[in-house]
């Protein structure tokens, strides 16, 4: 293994990481508002990979004008959700019935999937997917360049959100203490729900990337969700600039190994080293005992 070859899955794994916060964000936001464990996030990525898809192939919109549409559409679907089901939780045991419920929604979206598209496999295409650019002898494919700099808009502008504007404070003034919230005039309700439809929202996002990078089918969201989980926990639960922290650091690991000792060995030591770092810091990398959506 060259040194040049070990600098390229670096970079590959900080490009790939960029994918991977993008499409953990909307976990990690739904989790730091409403202490929700979204289980269908995988199969919501898959669902916003098939809209482009459908987008594409059948209309001829492009994936990123695609988007327009994509992502008013999935956060309709995520207020549809957050007001169906999660809104009936009780607060005292809302993350473990979370689990269960949004498990539910996943199979549900998945046996839609199934029956529009079938089973076979399918990948997004335009002209900047297939093709790279050559800078100081790397490869770096445009399809990744973009997901990065994605990632990266959109991790700033939910930072931005929660924390710079009249509707962030709500959110947080949301989760702290509900009653209180109720009596300064917070709809609390309303809050949530339209969090919950961000968080979903982002996804289409994180979908058409995910999409025009990977070949997929209904039931590739329960590979991905086992990941995002993974970053998540790792970058600290609610934590947004965790989120993307831990998934270039795990990406780059994954990168890493696979080009140093076998691609085999790859997915173990990406959750091993979730598993080194919480045994030394259970909170994960930027999560602490009392915060959320940070």
């Amino acid at each position: 293994m060259s040194f040049t070859s070990l600098l390229q899955a670096v970079i590959d794994g900080i490009l790939t990481g960029g994918v991977y916060a993008l499409m953990a964000a909307g976990l990690t936001l739904i989790f730091g508002v409403m202490n929700i464990i979204n289980i269908a996030q995988g199969v919501m990525v898959v669902l916003g990979a098939y809209l482009s898809y459908a987008l594409s192939v059948h209309l001829g919109i492009g994936l990123l004008p695609g988007l327009l549409l994509t992502v008013p559409a999935m956060f309709v679907l995520g207020v549809a959700i957050e007001f169906v089901f999660m809104r009936r939780l009780r607060e005292s045991d809302r993350t473990g019935m979370s689990i269960l419920v949004t498990f539910a929604v996943a199979i549900v979206i998945e046996g839609i999937l199934t029956e529009i598209f079938g089973v076979d496999y399918v990948q997004l295409h335009a002209a900047y997917v297939d093709k790279s650019v050559y800078v100081f002898g790397f490869y770096l494919p445009y399809i990744y360049l973009i997901g990065f700099g994605l990632a990266v808009v959109l991790l700033i502008a939910l930072y931005w959100l929660l924390y710079r504007t009249k509707f962030g404070r709500a959110v947080r003034a949301s989760l702290q203490n509900r009653t209180a919230a109720d009596l300064i005039g917070i709809n609390v309700d309303r809050t949530r729900t339209i969090s919950v439809g961000i968080g979903v929202a982002v996804t289409a996002v994180g979908g058409m990337v995910f999409g025009a990078t990977n070949a997929f089918n209904p039931g590739s969201g329960y590979d991905l969700i086992s990941r995002l989980l993974a970053i998540v926990i790792l970058g600290g639960m609610g934590s947004i600039g965790g989120a993307m922290a831990a998934a270039v650091f795990m990406l780059v690991i994954n990168d890493v190994v696979a080009v140093a000792w076998s691609p085999t060995w790859a997915p173990l030591v990406f959750f091993a080293a979730l598993v080194i770092v919480l045994s030394f810091r259970p909170q994960g990398l930027f999560g602490s005992a009392a915060a959320r959506a940070q």
